[in-house]
């Protein structure tokens, strides 16, 4: 059985979880959706079942719950890959230990680090280790614009727009341009989205960042440079919006497919 847990911000107007299950409708698949808050995890209801991670509340405790289902099912995508995708400090380890290219990003606690940092970038982009649609995110050239530590920093790449490619199954299968007169080209802060053919380049970095990651499916967002593209997130509950591939119905196929191994 496929069981679906829903995105916790959908819409009326923004549904991502309809439009799958309306997808999985037009196949004829059978499914169930599953909520969180009527899981028991000392008591696991489920076993061997196909669970779709459509997202998550960020409060530890559906993280917590879906670590719990993982014992008895199959989740796409895992806790594990979710929790990495959460963490930049973790994809950024990832992607540099399997050699995809990523910007030059700093992990520490010490202002001195940063001085150092911007001493060789002049200017650097600070991150929020644990944030999500752009929030938090700002150019700076002095550690007197930092708050309290930890301080995750990356070199800034001069650009006018960022690309998201999204991957099911480590094969990329859309992607979209995004543009906005903000430092991030976020859909949720303003940002307009194109549809953008994938190139050779663009498929095998976004390819081998899913892979580094060990996701189901994810959106890959890239930089392209003067060297070709450079990674810099992994998201593991991705938006398509404005893609004009068929993403909801590539998505269904793919969990029929994999709960079929089940």
């Amino acid at each position: 059985m496929i069981r679906i847990i829903p995105k916790p911000t959908d819409r009326p107007d923004d549904n991502s979880t309809q439009m799958v299950k309306d997808a999985l409708d037009a196949m004829g698949a059978e499914y169930e959706i599953l909520l969180l808050r009527d899981q028991d995890p000392f008591r696991i209801l489920y076993h061997d079942d196909l669970i779709w991670v459509c997202g998550i509340r960020q409060d530890g405790i559906e993280f917590e719950l879906i670590k719990a289902l993982s014992l008895k099912n199959r989740l796409v995508n895992t806790p594990e890959a979710i929790a990495t995708c959460a963490s930049k400090v973790m994809t950024s380890a990832l992607l540099v230990h399997h050699g995809v290219p990523t910007p030059e990003t700093l992990f520490t606690g010490l202002h001195s680090d940063v001085d150092a940092f911007l001493g060789r970038h002049g200017k650097a982009v600070y991150k929020p280790v644990y944030g999500f649609d752009g929030d938090g995110i700002f150019l700076f050239s002095n550690t007197a614009d930092l708050a309290d530590p930890p301080y995750y920093v990356q070199e800034y790449v001069k650009n006018d727009r960022d690309f998201r490619v999204f991957v099911i199954g480590y094969q990329a299968v859309g992607a979209i341009y995004r543009q906005s007169p903000h430092l991030t080209h976020n859909i949720h802060k303003g940002g307009t989205g194109t549809p953008v053919e994938i190139d050779p380049a663009m498929r095998a970095i976004s390819e081998a960042a899913a892979k580094a990651i060990g996701i189901d499916y994810c959106g890959v967002d890239l930089l392209k440079t003067g060297e070709g593209y450079t990674v810099l997130e992994v998201n593991g509950t991705p938006n398509w919006h404005c893609m004009s591939a068929p993403i909801p119905q590539l998505l269904a196929e793919y969990l029929v497919k994999e709960e079929g191994k089940c």
